[in-house]
């Protein structure tokens, strides 16, 4: 019982501290080098008055490239992770990701009609958004119109939507010039986070901070709803209201996650099956865990694709080559239903 304690401490302490320690260390990674001792000035000189003669560039490197991208990076994968694990629960199924309704293809579409038109980063990422609302509502809309076991039609559904907004978004790609917005639409849908600013990051903040919190004050519900819609009634639970609640949070950290980095898959498939390894499938520790070890996992992602080419690996790239065999592992292991 003591050894139980002592790792369930030794665990918390480390999904606490190593976020930290990865978020400090990137500041250091990248083509610009700058010294451990030149980013804490950086960083607590807006706090404490530190003398210094830094260059200018240094100040410009880590507050408007390295901090944005790094923020992005973290809650980008803590949002994709948590997602993720929320939706295995609610489904029952362990090989569902955070795009089971359609949101991705949803905001792939919105962010390619405004790069058709020549709109700027912020008109892409705002159109991102609203399109994967968008596509979930359909989903949901589509869910509710037939009857029938509710959450194996909202999973049709969402591959319906998503199929449709698919196409739409390769009419987009047919249609657009080949020499400048086709590989713009291209690269936004490998994924990446090159582009992003502090005012990407500030225009998700609100939907992503709501997201966050209602997911993990609801999370021990998200227990009961996993042991099936009958058993969860029976305890008392209003299992529609949940779901619609699990599903709206969801879809908000979608959405403003995919809107400023494009699609980056796997991350909501992987990442909560390795927090369920550490700290087991009870969601009052597992939603934490996928939360920090999302943000550490696509943050240590994003460092390897800024440095290991002269030219910016997409995110969406690395990740599918790790999580591809991941799966494979996962289907091996006959990870098909709750065991």
């Amino acid at each position: 019982m003591e050894n139980k304690i002592i790792k369930n401490i030794s665990v918390t302490v480390l999904l606490i501290i190593l976020p930290i320690i990865i978020f400090l260390l990137s500041f250091l990674i990248g083509r610009y080098p700058i010294s451990p001792q030149d980013v804490v000035t950086v960083i607590l000189s807006p706090i404490i008055h530190i003398p210094n003669n830094l260059s200018p560039n240094i100040y410009t490197v880590v507050w408007d490239i390295r901090l944005p991208q790094i923020a992005a990076a973290m809650i980008v994968g803590a949002a994709l992770s948590i997602s993720g694990a929320s939706f295995q629960g609610v489904f029952r199924n362990p090989l569902v990701s955070p795009d089971i309704l359609g949101v991705s293809a949803g905001a792939a579409f919105g962010a390619a009609l405004a790069i058709l038109f020549g709109q700027g980063s912020v008109v892409i990422e705002v159109m991102a958004f609203i399109t994967g609302l968008i596509a979930v509502s359909m989903t949901y809309a589509i869910g509710k119109s037939f009857d029938g076991d509710r959450t194996l039609m909202f999973v049709l559904g969402g591959i319906a939507i998503a199929a449709l907004f698919t196409a739409l978004t390769s009419t987009i790609k047919d249609v657009a010039d080949p020499y400048n917005k086709l590989p713009e639409i291209t690269y936004w849908l490998m994924g990446s986070l090159s582009n992003v600013t502090n005012q990407s990051v500030m225009m998700i903040i609100i939907p992503v901070i709501i997201g966050f919190t209602v997911l993990l004050m609801v999370r021990w519900r998200i227990n009961i709803l996993s042991m099936g819609n009958e058993e969860a009634q029976s305890l008392g639970l209003d299992t529609e209201k949940l779901m619609i609640i699990v599903i709206l949070c969801c879809t908000l950290l979608t959405s403003a996650a995919v809107s400023i980095s494009g699609i980056i898959g796997w991350v909501g498939l992987i990442i909560p099956h390795v927090a369920r390894m550490i700290v087991g499938p009870d969601h009052k520790k597992l939603l934490p865990a996928a939360l920090s070890l999302g943000a550490v996992f696509l943050l240590v992602i994003d460092d390897i694709c800024r440095t290991a080419s002269t030219v910016e690996i997409p995110l969406g790239v690395l990740t599918a080559i790790i999580g591809a065999p991941f799966f494979i592992y996962l289907l091996h292991k006959g990870y098909e239903g709750w065991s």
